[in-house]
Formats: structure tokens, C-alpha cells, sequence
């Protein structure tokens, strides 16, 4: 048996919910350019894990669902204000809350089939308040209940701000949680689906993907791309400061990515929404530096900007904090885990790979006294 480091290139399961072919990303063979510039992230949600389109009625009672179960329940409120809010990093507090979910859901453990679509249900409704009361909670504020006359991207806003958003702000999030929501074997979807394959619940299968998100090579890189734009300041700096990271061979976050070669197709409608909302609150150059570092870097590297590059002025324009970035990458992500889980759930087998062995050879054991 040979090792292929990081997994590259081997083929873990089959799945019928999104593909990677030829730099073209689809979710159940529809392309992401006409989901994004067409459809709601509630139909994407409904696609994802009915591997159909919904008509206007079930379009309907997906987003009625989901309003109807966005609160969440108050000892996830108190268990939120329980935490250290000034030290402890929004993307661990979302994975402790949602553990907590699943040991106050009567159902978590109750694995019939209309049992799962009520967890799903929850979990993508809730994680949305989740995020949204852990940030006001942690300013000091008290967390704003959804509305049921806002639809999803719009109810998340308001609970953050608690203010109506404007429909720029709207059309702004939920085509980033359409560009979000799965995105083929990646690393935390894969750690969903291990995870459950031992037929443990859905909440662990989710808090586990929660855990991997985390990390700064897969969910926390468009925290990282903005921290490096404040870094830079202003434009002048921008293309100094690359070519001095790059000397030091370091690596710049958002840009290439592991499937895709010829560039990341999520990439440009956030670059297009960036240059929209950053013009309209001033913050243009935080556009003008993206496009300056992706060209910089696409000449000298060759690599292009993957979708987390763009995603991170986009937020800062809406007045997201820094930290929330990669929550909001949870919010849409969600609801891939969700029909991952659900797919591995309906044709399981254990998870189990082997290892290539690298340690020593057979060897003879010596007592303690001899040692």
C-alpha cells in the first residue's frame, strides 16, 4: 500500500450532489453561474438535498420551515453568554452551541428518515441565530429575533443589526451562501460523512465538519485574505507587500486551490459584488488592492483567486466583522453537510482507509531492566 499525501486525487465515494468537472462546479447538474445569478438560496438548499429544483409550493413551505424554526432555544442563549466573549473565537463558539443543540433535541438521536428532515430543518435554520446572537451577545446586546416576513439571507442581517437590510445587502448574501453551500469532498464534508458512516447522529456529523471549517487552509482563509488587506492599508503598499511575502515564501491566503487549475468559478461573482458594495460605502480600495494582488500574483504564480479572496471585502463592505467570516461560510455550508449526511446516511458503509506503515520493522521486545 502507497500513501498519497492529503488524499489528492483519490476517488472516496460516489455522491450525486455536486460535481468539480473540468473547472465547472455544479450542484446536481446545474451549473453555479445560473444557480447564483437565478436562484434563491432556499431553492439551493431545497436542490441539495432533494436533488431537485422545488416548485413554487414547495419552494414555499422550505422557507415557511425555515422561519418557523430560526429560534432557537433560550439555554443557547444563556449557554452563549456563559462563554469568555472577549478570548474565545466566534467559528468554537459555534461548534460548542451546536453540540449543545443536539443534547436538547429530543430527536437527535432518532434516526427514521422524516426525524433527519426535521433535524436538517433545525440545523439550517438555527445555526443562521446562532451566529448572529453570539455577535450581538458579545457587544453587549441583546439578540434580535427572526422575523417571519424576511427570507433567509435577509432574516440573518437583520438579526446581526437589527435593522431591515437594504437589497443590495440581500442580493449580497445570498448569492455568497448559494457560492458557499457545498463544494464537492471537501475537507469538513468529508469529516461529516466519516463521522456519520459509524451511524453516529447528525449533530455530531455537523459539529465535526464545524471543527474542521475552522481551520485557516480551508474555511477561516477569507479572515485571513482581510486581515492581510488591513495589513496592506492602502493601495500603494499592496503590490510592496506581496513581493515581500512572497520572497519570504509565504503563502498568500485566498489565492489557487486544490481542484481547480484554470481559476475558482465562485470567484468572480463575489469579485463583482465586491466592486458594487465596496463603491457604495467608500472602501473602494480594498477592491482595488484584490484585483492589484490577484493580477500580481496570477502573473508570478500563476494562480488565480479561489472564492474566499473576494468574499472578505464583500463582508467588510455589509460591516461584518472579521472574526464572522468564516460563521457565515458555516450559515451557507450547512446545508451541504446537511445533504451529505442525508446521502451517506441512505447508502452507508464504514469509513475505515489504511495507512501507510513508515515506522520501524518488526522488533524484539526488551525488558525494562535492559533498556
Amino acid at each position: 500500500m502507497t500513501a498519497t499525501k492529503g488524499l489528492e486525487g483519490i476517488v472516496a465515494t460516489q455522491s450525486s450532489i455536486s460535481s468539480i468537472i473540468d473547472d465547472k462546479l455544479t450542484y446536481v447538474g446545474y451549473p453555479i453561474d445560473e444557480l447564483t445569478e437565478n436562484a434563491s438560496f432556499e431553492e439551493v438548499v431545497y436542490l441539495l438535498w432533494n436533488l431537485e429544483l422545488p416548485n413554487q409550493e414547495q419552494l414555499d413551505d422550505i422557507r415557511n420551515e425555515l422561519r418557523n424554526s430560526m429560534e432557537i432555544p433560550q439555554a443557547v442563549i444563556d449557554h452563549l453568554h456563559s462563554y469568555d466573549l472577549k478570548n474565545v473565537h466566534p467559528m468554537a463558539a459555534l461548534r460548542t452551541a451546536i453540540s449543545f443543540l443536539g443534547v436538547l433535541d429530543e430527536e437527535a438521536d432518532n434516526q427514521e428518515s422524516e426525524a433527519r428532515k426535521r433535524k436538517a430543518i433545525r440545523l439550517q435554520a438555527q445555526v443562521a441565530t446562532i451566529v448572529a446572537a453570539f455577535s450581538r451577545i458579545r457587544k453587549g446586546q441583546e439578540p434580535v429575533k427572526p422575523r417571519k416576513d424576511l427570507n433567509f439571507a435577509a432574516n440573518f442581517l437583520y438579526m446581526l443589526n437589527n435593522k431591515v437590510p437594504e437589497d443590495i445587502e440581500v442580493e449580497a448574501i445570498d448569492k455568497a451562501l448559494v457560492l458557499h453551500a457545498d463544494h464537492e469532498l471537501n475537507a469538513s464534508t468529508f469529516t461529516a460523512r466519516v463521522c456519520v458512516a459509524t451511524l453516529s447522529d447528525i449533530y455530531s456529523g455537523v459539529t465535526s465538519a464545524i471543527g474542521a471549517l475552522k481551520g485557516p487552509l480551508h474555511g477561516g482563509a477569507n479572515e485571513q485574505v482581510m486581515a492581510m488587506l488591513s495589513e496592506i492599508g492602502e493601495e500603494k503598499n499592496a503590490i510592496p507587500y506581496i513581493k515581500k511575502k512572497l520572497e519570504n515564501k509565504e503563502l498568500i491566503m485566498g489565492m489557487g486551490h486544490r481542484v481547480y487549475r484554470t481559476g475558482d468559478p465562485r470567484a468572480k461573482h463575489l469579485k463583482k459584488m465586491s466592486e458594487q458594495l465596496t463603491k457604495l460605502t467608500g472602501n473602494e480600495k480594498y477592491y482595488n488592492m484584490s484585483v492589484e494582488i490577484e493580477e500580481y500574483i496570477k502573473k508570478e504564480k500563476g494562480l488565480p483567486a479561489n472564492v474566499d479572496f473576494y468574499s472578505a471585502s464583500v463582508y467588510d463592505s455589509l460591516g461584518i466583522d472579521h472574526d464572522l467570516f468564516t460563521p457565515i461560510f458555516a450559515v451557507s455550508r450547512m446545508s451541504g453537510w446537511i445533504a451529505h449526511i442525508l446521502e451517506q446516511f441512505s447508502n452507508n458503509r464504514l469509513i475505515r482507509p489504511r495507512a501507510e506503515y513508515t515506522g520501524p520493522k518488526l522488533r524484539e521486545f526488551v525488558s525494562i531492566d535492559k533498556r
